[in-house]
């Protein structure tokens, strides 16, 4: 186990720290945009608001651009966002007073969060980056399994324990795995509630849903395309909206029939992308239970489908309370501490692992500790083929570890 351990590390590391900072960053997106942006209003109480036609009709007019969406927040002390974005132009936000149409200040492109959330995904590096996030989450799986085994109490040796002095091996090795042990049941979560949003092993998850219907009642669609399908419920994303026919019976209308229907404020409206395609509202969700997205149709204001929480199967429902709860939204303010503490941890075992490494290498070369022997070598054969076939992207990586090993002891002299 220590030898995986080893070349996991060494693989993931870089990635695992820089997705532990801006992982933490992201759970505190409300309060950095707060911070940054004109998110804030003062309340008045009595004040009319604006329809939702006003609102978007002074933003076109000022930015000379298409709107795509609308969100209305929550709270009455925030300010509403209408997206636009010109034809080969990235999307701006504009923030406005709904009781008066002023528009209070602009975000380009998703602002400096969807920087933090692109940099989490690896998302700036295309669809290379994506199956990258895939290995790193799979190796994490493994470290974190790994770790524990190596740190499980055995012999008398405590798994939660500070001993020896900071500049001996035994201390950092204390620090390191008395963190690891204390986290590694965050960590491991993090990871596999993460792999959802990968294209290969997500869009397997995905299509396995759908296939059994775990996830949403089926219906002739068309594909949902962006800003609709990026504000759907993940296993929502996979459908589409029903064709419809000419005409449009306006955003108003729209917003009059989802209150009708009981949705409350807090959801994003996206707006037609083109000819025959429906309105789409959808809640702004905490809880994976709030979960709701209205499909109605531009022509005739018919609500095509209407999806709650409730619609959802099985699998559905595990995913997105594992995604609400990754976010640390599903169980409020405890739930974010948790996953904070996670990313805090991660951080750490990722600076403290080099010290250690450096510490125990023999002869001042950093080699990888021996095989095991025995019943061991069987153990650790099985879990980490068991895990290469659940993740394959990872197990593929795995081979490729071990031909390079392979490949270094051929060219390093006798």
């Amino acid at each position: 186990m220590m030898r995986w351990h080893f070349y996991a590390g060494i693989i993931v590391l870089p990635i695992l720290a820089l997705m532990a900072v801006t992982g933490a960053l992201y759970l505190y997106k409300a309060e950095v945009e707060a911070w940054l942006y004109p998110v804030e209003i003062a309340a008045r109480p009595g004040v009319a608001m604006l329809p939702l036609s006003r609102l978007i009709a002074a933003v076109e007019q000022v930015s000379g651009e298409q709107a795509t969406q609308i969100l209305r927040p929550a709270s009455a002390t925030q300010s509403w966002r209408v997206t636009t974005k010109a034809a080969d132009s990235a999307s701006v936000v504009h923030f406005v007073d709904p009781h008066n149409g002023r528009l209070l200040g602009v975000m380009q492109g998703g602002g400096i969060m969807k920087t933090v959330k692109d940099l989490h995904s690896l998302a700036l590096t295309g669809a290379v980056g994506n199956r990258l996030v895939e290995v790193v989450a799979g190796w994490a799986i493994i470290l974190c399994i790994t770790g524990l085994y190596l740190r499980w109490p055995r012999h008398g040796q405590p798994a939660i324990a500070i001993r020896g002095r900071v500049k001996g091996r035994l201390f950092w090795r204390d620090v390191h795995g008395t963190l690891g042990f204390l986290s590694a049941g965050i960590i491991l979560f993090l990871a596999i509630t993460g792999m959802p949003w990968t294209d290969i092993w997500g869009g397997g998850l995905r299509t396995v849903v759908a296939a059994n219907d775990w996830g949403r009642p089926k219906m002739a669609v068309i594909p949902w395309t962006a800003p609709a399908k990026d504000a759907l419920p993940w296993t929502l994303r996979e459908g589409g909206a029903a064709p419809g026919g000419a005409g449009d019976i306006g955003v108003d209308a729209v917003a009059g029939i989802a209150a009708q229907r009981g949705l409350p404020d807090g959801y994003q409206l996206i707006l037609p992308a083109s000819p025959g395609a429906p309105y789409l509202v959808v809640t702004l969700v905490t809880r994976a239970d709030d979960s709701r997205a209205i499909t109605i149709d531009a022509a005739s204001g018919a609500v095509v489908q209407d999806m709650d929480w409730r619609m959802f199967g099985p699998g559905a429902k595990a995913v997105e309370w594992g995604i609400a709860t990754h976010q640390g939204q599903q169980y409020g303010e405890i739930n974010r501490l948790l996953m904070l503490a996670g990313c805090v941890c991660l951080l750490a075992l990722c600076l403290t692992a080099p010290i250690l490494w450096w510490k125990r290498r023999k002869q001042g070369r950093l080699t990888a500790p021996p095989r095991a022997i025995g019943r061991a070598e069987r153990v650790v054969a099985v879990t980490m083929l068991l895990l290469g076939a659940l993740f394959p992207l990872t197990g593929l990586s795995m081979i490729v570890a071990l031909a390079g090993e392979w490949l270094v002891g051929k060219m390093r002299p006798a």
